[in-house]
C-alpha cells in the first residue's frame, strides 16, 4: 500500500446518464440494452485510469414511458465488461432485501475470479413497495427489519467469501490432491433470517474477497457502513456537511476497531462540463429544454414524501411537511442532503429542480473549476473521492476523462497509471487475511 493519500474516482452508471432527458440526445436512444454502449463507458473509464464502473440497479419497472433506468442485471453485465477491459474495477448493486446470501456470494465471487479480482458488491436495502410486489410480498419490510436483515446478510456473505483459506486450493496434479479439506470450512450460520451451512463452492479470489461498498444515508445505513464497508457511497451537497459526515463515519469506524483510512468516503458528484462556463450552461440548457417539468416535479415530491401540490416552484421547500422519519418508502439520505442544500443557499423548489434536483451535488463549469472543486473537497477531508455522474453517456464521461483528469493528475492527487491489478489495490486497501480453521469454530 502507498502511504500517499490519492483521489479515488468511480463512474456511476444510472441508465444512460444522470440527466432525465439525456437519452433523447443519443444516436441510439435504446442503448440501455446495448453491450457496445456500456463497453464504451467502461473503456473510457479505463482510459482515464478511474477506479471503477459503478452500476446502479432497480427491481421494479417505473416511469418507463418517460425514460430509461438501469435494467440489465448487474453481475451479468459486469461479467461481459470484465472480458472487454483489463484494469478498471467493476461494482454492482444488489439488494439485501430481495436476495439470498449464498447465491449473491457465489455470483460476485464468480465475477471476481473471472475479472482477476476487480469486483465490488454495493449492498443496499430496498424500500420500494413495487419491488416487494415482484418478490411475492404484500409490502416491503419495515426499515428496522430491513437493516437487521442486511447486517446478518452481509455477515453471511463475508463468511462465505472467507470459507476457503488462501492456500486451500492445492491442485497438485502429481498427487491427485485438488483441495486441502482442512482449509475449507463450513460456516454453520444460524441466525434470525438465515441458516446457511456453507462453505462456498468457490475458492478465495485474487483480491481475497470482493470489495464491499454500502450506499445509504440513514442512521442504520451509516452504522452498517462503519462496521463493515470498504467504501461508502453517500449523498452530500455542501462542503461543511460533507466534512461533518466524513469525520463522523471515520470516527465510527475507529470505534469499531477499524483503521478509518480503510473506509473510503465517496460522495456522488454530477459535473456538467464545457470549454467555457457559457458552453457548459448551454449544454445543460439543451437537455433541460427536453424535460417534462411536471413529471420531474411529481418525482421530486415523491422523493420528499409530499404531494406535488405542496411544492410551489418559486417558494422554498415546505419544510414542515417534508417527511422526517415516519415513512419507510423514502430515502433519509436524499431528504437530508436536499434540505441541507436548500437551507444553506436559500433555494426555491425551481432552483432545486435545476440541480439534479437536490440529490448528488451538481457543478456546471469548466474543467478548471471542476478540478479545483474536487481538489478542495479532497484536501479538506470532505471526501476521499467521488462517484461521478455523467449528464449523458458516453460524452459526459469522455469530457471528464479528457479534460478534468489531466488537471487532477497535474495537481498530483490522481494516478497517471494503474499501480495494481485488483480493485482493492486501486483503492489502496489491504488484502484481507483468510480465516483460519480456529476462526471458523
Amino acid at each position: 500500500m502507498s502511504a500517499r493519500r490519492t483521489l479515488h474516482l468511480n463512474t456511476n452508471v444510472t441508465g444512460t446518464g444522470r440527466h432525465p432527458a439525456g437519452w433523447r440526445t443519443l444516436d441510439n436512444p435504446k442503448s440501455i440494452t446495448d453491450l457496445g454502449f456500456f463497453t464504451a463507458i467502461a473503456q473510457i473509464a479505463e482510459r482515464g485510469k478511474l477506479d471503477a464502473v459503478f452500476l446502479s440497479d432497480s427491481l421494479a419497472l417505473r416511469g418507463h414511458a418517460n425514460g430509461p433506468a438501469q435494467s440489465l442485471e448487474p453481475t451479468v453485465l459486469l461479467t461481459a465488461l470484465a472480458g472487454l477491459t483489463q484494469h478498471v474495477g467493476l461494482i454492482g448493486t444488489a439488494s439485501t432485501t430481495f436476495s439470498d446470501p449464498f447465491n449473491l456470494a457465489r455470483r460476485f465471487a464468480s465475477v471476481d475470479h473471472l475479472s482477476a479480482g476487480r469486483v465490488a458488491w454495493n449492498a443496499v436495502t430496498t424500500y420500494d413497495p413495487e419491488a416487494a410486489a415482484n418478490f411475492s410480498l404484500a409490502r416491503a419490510p419495515e426499515k428496522a427489519e430491513r437493516y437487521e436483515r442486511a447486517d446478518e446478510f452481509v455477515d453471511v456473505v463475508l463468511k462465505l467469501w472467507d470459507s476457503w483459506e488462501d492456500d486451500a486450493l492445492v491442485a497438485d496434479a502429481a498427487s491427485g490432491r485438488y483441495a486441502d479439506t482442512a482449509r475449507v470450512h463450513a460456516i454453520e450460520h444460524a441466525g434470525r433470517h438465515f441458516q446457511v451451512r456453507g462453505p462456498l463452492n468457490l475458492p478465495r479470489s485474487p483480491q481475497g474477497r470482493p470489495v464491499l461498498v454500502q450506499a445509504g444515508g440513514s442512521e442504520a445505513g451509516v452504522e452498517l457502513a462503519a462496521r463493515r464497508a470498504d467504501a461508502v457511497f453517500t449523498a452530500q451537497t455542501t462542503f461543511e456537511g460533507a466534512q461533518a459526515f466524513y469525520r463522523d463515519i471515520k470516527a465510527r469506524a475507529a470505534a469499531h476497531g477499524r483503521d478509518p483510512e480503510h473506509l473510503l468516503v465517496l460522495p456522488g458528484f454530477y459535473p456538467v462540463i464545457g470549454g467555457t462556463l457559457d458552453e457548459a450552461r448551454r449544454r445543460k440548457a439543451a437537455m433541460d429544454d427536453l424535460l417534462d417539468r411536471g413529471a420531474e416535479l411529481r418525482k421530486f415530491a415523491g422523493a420528499l414524501g409530499v404531494d406535488a401540490a405542496d411544492l410551489q416552484l418559486d417558494a422554498p421547500l415546505p419544510y414542515a411537511l417534508i417527511d422526517r422519519g415516519t415513512r419507510d418508502d423514502v430515502s433519509r439520505g436524499f431528504i437530508r442532503s436536499t434540505v441541507l442544500l436548500a437551507q444553506s443557499e436559500n433555494l426555491t423548489v425551481r432552483d432545486l429542480l435545476d440541480r439534479n434536483p437536490g440529490a448528488h451535488r451538481m457543478l456546471v463549469g469548466t474543467p478548471e473549476t471542476i478540478a479545483d472543486d474536487i481538489e478542495r473537497w479532497f484536501a479538506g477531508r470532505a471526501a476521499d473521492g467521488f462517484n461521478l455522474n455523467a449528464d449523458v453517456f458516453p460524452s459526459g464521461l469522455a469530457d471528464f476523462v479528457d479534460h478534468v483528469v489531466p488537471l487532477l493528475q497535474s495537481k498530483g492527487i490522481f494516478r497517471r497509471e494503474y499501480e495494481g491489478t485488483t480493485l482493492r489495490e486501486h483503492y489502496g486497501l489491504p488484502r484481507p487475511a483468510s480465516r483460519s480453521a480456529a476462526r471458523h469454530r
